[in-house]
């Protein structure tokens, strides 16, 4: 541990921060109340946020994942854990995160292996409680999550907290180390990283984070679901009847005009829309309907175990309404098209498709994804396009990209699973 933090200026800064919170609190537990309205999940629960519990995993090891994709990254690393014998108590901020865990965990949690909460809000008095009544052996949060309560509680009670399958992008770097730095400033109270990439730990180093380890990206090692495969090879060719067909992932507030113009510009292609939040369903539908697309729901065309019994004639549009059946939506594709490039807050995963062996298109944004867009863009299985033009384009006629490119690609990053359980051991305090 860091004997020096904090430092004078990150305790008054904490003090402030605090002080924030109080005032805030009110307005906190309305947004989860008028949330919870569209998903009830947001407002139950809410004693755990103030680290309240009902049961316990003593000594656990925590892994804190704030939502869905991070909680994604995170499973097969709770796999290789629980494996080695461990319980682990999985905190999250979202009910996507919490669900995921839920429904991809539910054996070990019924065998009190695993349990899995929201993660204490950032008052000093949740941690401590929370810290009191699980003492994890130490803590794992996923990809880029800087909790200032969090890291300084874990640090004055001596539970090592790492970060996890981290990267720390340059847009993201430039605008926390401008100024007092604060941001910044509080990685030198963790207790060490593992992170995607040399270049990354060089980053990360220069803020004085200590005990870095180069691990490569977690994604890599996701599990594939076959019933998602199978469920896909079943259906692909009546609901695509031979056309080219892409999916769009994680697609954002902000970029559906680009897409929806897209598809009403190639009529001969077949399309995958999945919006990336649940609340957007609804309203990606009218987007559809108003620009006269036809499409069906998933929800309306498939059951439960996602098998075909709705009426899908005449569609060129499936919305992929449904959370956690990404692998069938992309094994219904040729190509993926990456939501988020097309908006300053930048592109998602783009690493489930070229699991799938599925080449990649990405928009100009692609700061989120640095690693490892940069490399797979060098590796010809990535298509950066800056334009809505580009895009359309690339779309009529895209490069092309053989299995085997991605397969090597793909191999060459593999592995991350197997580092970090090594580094870990490493890296804790002996």
């Amino acid at each position: 541990m860091n004997a020096s933090f904090p430092s004078l200026k990150m305790r008054i800064a904490l003090i402030a921060y605090g002080a924030l919170w109080w005032v805030m609190m009110p307005v906190i537990l309305l947004y989860l109340w008028r949330r919870g309205r569209k998903d009830p999940l947001y407002s139950e629960h809410i004693a755990e946020r103030f680290g309240w519990y009902r049961n316990r995993l003593m000594n656990p090891v925590w892994v804190h994942a704030v939502s869905l994709g991070e909680m994604r990254s995170a499973t097969p690393l709770i796999r290789a854990l629980l494996d080695r014998g461990e319980t682990v108590l999985t905190t999250h901020f979202t009910p996507a995160g919490r669900r995921e865990a839920e429904s991809t965990f539910a054996r070990e949690i019924a065998a009190g292996q695993v349990q899995t909460i929201w993660v204490p809000f950032e008052y000093g008095f949740s941690y401590r409680r929370f810290l009191s009544h699980f003492a994890p052996k130490y803590g794992l949060v996923m990809e880029i999550e800087i909790w200032p309560r969090m890291i300084a509680a874990c640090h004055r009670l001596g539970t090592p907290l790492f970060m996890c399958n981290a990267q720390y992008p340059k847009k993201s770097y430039d605008k926390d180390t401008k100024g007092l730095g604060l941001r910044a400033g509080l990685l030198a109270g963790l207790a060490g990283g593992f992170v995607k990439s040399e270049g990354q730990r060089e980053r990360f180093a220069s803020l004085n984070m200590p005990n870095l380890h180069v691990t490569g990206e977690l994604r890599f090692d996701q599990p594939i679901p076959a019933a998602h495969l199978d469920a896909a090879a079943r259906v692909r060719q009546q609901l695509t009847r031979g056309r080219p067909t892409f999916t769009l992932t994680s697609v954002v507030e902000g970029e559906d005009p680009i897409y929806i113009r897209m598809i009403k510009a190639i009529p001969d292609a077949f399309f995958v829309y999945v919006p990336r939040a649940p609340e957007r369903f609804d309203e990606v539908a009218e987007m559809l309907s108003a620009a006269g697309i036809r499409y069906a729901r998933r929800s309306a065309v498939f059951d439960d175990a996602l098998a075909l019994q709705g009426d899908i004639d005449g569609i060129d549009v499936l919305l992929g309404d449904s959370m956690g059946e990404m692998y069938f939506y992309l094994s219904l594709c040729d190509r993926a098209i990456v939501g988020g490039g097309f908006v300053t807050k930048g592109a998602h995963n783009v690493i489930e498709p070229l699991a799938l062996k599925k080449p990649v298109i990405v928009g100009s944004h692609i700061w989120t994804i640095e690693y490892p867009a940069t490399e797979a863009i060098a590796a010809g299985v990535c298509a950066h396009v800056m334009t809505e033009e580009a895009l359309i384009s690339t779309v009529q006629n895209p490069p092309p990209v053989s299995s085997d490119q991605i397969t090597a690609f793909y191999d060459a990053h593999a592995g991350g699973v197997e580092r970090t359980m090594a580094a870990i051991e490493k890296a804790l305090p002996r």
